[in-house]
């Protein structure tokens, strides 16, 4: 499977601009958390599996709030918020 860098999804989000990148990936990745599905296939942790998902256009901040209702329904539970937290390094 091809690799994914940060510089692949910066094309995306603008060159420049790594912050936008975080911010994107971290909304993302919360809603995956709430059960949102993948939408690109892989066997990868998340955050690789967010950051394919940007690199490959499907995820922009354009159409982040109108993907699938399934995380604006679904409440998370005491457990899920304990395991809120992103750490990126």
């Amino acid at each position: 499977m091809a690799r994914i860098t940060c510089e692949d999804c910066l094309e995306k989000v603008g060159k420049q601009n790594r912050f936008k990148l975080i911010h994107l990936t971290v909304q993302r990745v919360k809603q995956h958390r709430q059960g949102e599905p993948f939408l690109v296939d892989g066997k990868n942790k998340e955050i690789v599996m967010t950051l394919r998902e940007i690199a490959a256009g499907k995820v922009n901040f354009e159409n982040i709030k109108n993907l699938p209702d399934t995380a604006n329904n679904a409440k998370p539970s005491d457990e899920d918020e304990n395991d809120s937290l992103l750490v990126i390094s």
